[in-house]
């Protein structure tokens, strides 16, 4: 196919080769300020994913204040406990917007005219690719350990609840500065997503093909197609899989390539499962279903879940029972 073979070639032989280097890649002076911009962000993201994983909830606290409704300290204690909680779900959704203004950022700088195809771009700007990269390895991480946390909304709904009783019956709220009404309307929708760092992502990428007609929609669909193809042959060809320093690369590679693929299913006209995509879905489902299934259950529910065309008529059967 177009991908495997161009790519291949172009990209992954000349690249795959030393692709290690990339995630190594530093900035060239042309790609510094950008870099710059999104690796403040990055930095950011490894401590919101502690903070996530180490999420515990006030699961406890909200079943003894509900069973005793007029037990005051029961009341107060549930109150105190998820006050704080509600500053580090604040703090996740402020991280998603400043997310999709670096994405931006990268998209703005990979799909430029500077360089005559996507391919280009990727080989001489590695180092963004590679925070392009980083940026949807989060993401997946994020929404995995959000799927398994079921206390998340529980405790937001809760806060919400209280609050608004508060209100009625005028006590004051502490916290209540922190997230006001129409805040805590857009976090609410926010956590309501399965995958809610993905739609953010999703949503971004749209916006910005939609803000930047000038631009044609391939440069940013055979970016992400480019990419795919890249992770795809890198997991699938010995010689490359095996210059991989641990299992955290291969992960890494496969949140990737699918973190790609779903944007380029929210992004190109007829989505990724078309005949026309130029990514190759049955290699990249193959390629996931080859690695041990309970490390990439999670990946396979995002393509089931949260692509947009998987279900269209035109999908390829094949390809529909390979994700059943």
């Amino acid at each position: 196919t177009w991908q495997t073979y161009r790519v291949s070639h172009t990209f992954s032989e000349n690249n795959a080769s030393h692709c290690s280097d990339c995630f190594y890649a530093q900035p060239t002076d042309a790609e510094r300020e950008v870099w710059e911009q999104v690796d403040v962000v990055l930095k950011d993201a490894k401590g919101i994913l502690d903070e996530l994983q180490a999420y515990k909830g006030a699961g406890q606290e909200i079943r003894e204040a509900i069973q005793n409704p007029n037990d005051e300290a029961l009341q107060e204690q549930a109150w105190a406990a998820v006050v704080p909680l509600v500053g580090k779900l604040k703090k996740f959704y402020e991280f998603s917007q400043r997310l999709e203004a670096a994405l931006h950022s990268l998209l703005r700088a990979l799909t430029s005219e500077t360089y005559d195809d996507p391919t280009q771009h990727l080989e001489r700007e590695q180092a963004l690719a590679k925070q392009f990269a980083e940026i949807l390895h989060f993401t997946l991480r994020f929404d995995e350990l959000k799927m398994t946390n079921p206390a998340i909304q529980n405790d937001f709904s809760y806060y919400r609840r209280t609050l608004s009783r508060m209100r009625i019956n005028n006590v004051p709220a502490e916290g209540e500065n922190e997230v006001n009404n129409e805040l805590a309307n857009r976090i609410s929708l926010f956590y309501a997503d399965a995958t809610p760092m993905l739609k953010t992502l999703s949503d971004g990428t749209t916006k910005f093909v939609s803000e930047n007609k000038n631009l044609p929609i391939e440069n940013t669909t055979d970016c992400l197609s480019t990419m795919a193809s890249v992770c795809k042959v890198m997991l699938e060809t010995p010689e490359y899989r095996s210059r991989f320093t641990s299992e955290e690369t291969v992960s890494f590679c496969l949140r990737v390539m699918v973190g790609v693929i779903i944007l380029y299913d929210y992004v190109h006209p007829v989505g990724a499962f078309a005949k026309s995509s130029k990514i190759d879905m049955k290699g990249c489902i193959k390629v996931l279903k080859d690695q041990p299934p309970n490390s990439v259950e999670g990946l396979l529910n995002a393509l089931r879940y949260t692509t947009k065309h998987l279900n269209d008529e035109s999908t390829n059967k094949t390809i529909k029972s390979m994700l059943q």
